[in-house]
């Protein structure tokens, strides 16, 4: 189980962030539900945490069923003062997410609607050079109040 307990080095500089690798499967998700719940509450944001949880579910059962990678990082920080910033990172950048178009009868494909729907803002990042990514980063921004 992961426990933000444990001793973390702090960086002097840039802005907080926590990551950490998982397998590429969808037990994930309930871990990844509980690692940004644990990280919102060391930030004092336990008011995002039932947004935030439901974002990390849909980025992480997006790679599970888009990707073939076998393992995921995520990522979970606060870019500014008033952002905080979910990324699920895989190796797999010719991946790129797309909002789909699901039927009322389609037992999946809502995804990307979801997060776009509780999101202030999503999108992904590749990783690599610019010929060569190595890696995609699929993330979602939730906006807070910077006394929070």
């Amino acid at each position: 189980m992961t426990s933000l307990s444990r001793s973390v080095l702090a960086a002097s500089v840039g802005r907080p962030a926590y990551s950490q690798s998982f397998p590429c499967e969808p037990s994930t998700a309930e871990i990844g539900r509980r690692f940004v719940r644990e990280v919102l509450g060391v930030w004092h944001l336990d008011n995002l945490a039932d947004r935030a949880a439901l974002v990390v579910t849909e980025l992480i059962a997006n790679a599970v069923r888009h990707t073939p990678c076998h393992e995921i990082r995520l990522i979970v920080g606060r870019p500014t003062g008033t952002r905080l910033r979910i990324g699920v990172v895989d190796r797999a950048p010719w991946c790129l997410p797309t909002l789909g178009q699901a039927d009322d009868e389609d037992e999946s494909g809502r995804g990307l609607f979801l997060i776009d729907a509780v999101a202030d803002g999503w999108g992904y990042d590749l990783h690599g050079s610019a010929g060569h990514p190595w890696a995609k980063e699929v993330w979602a921004e939730l906006r807070f109040k910077g006394d929070e």
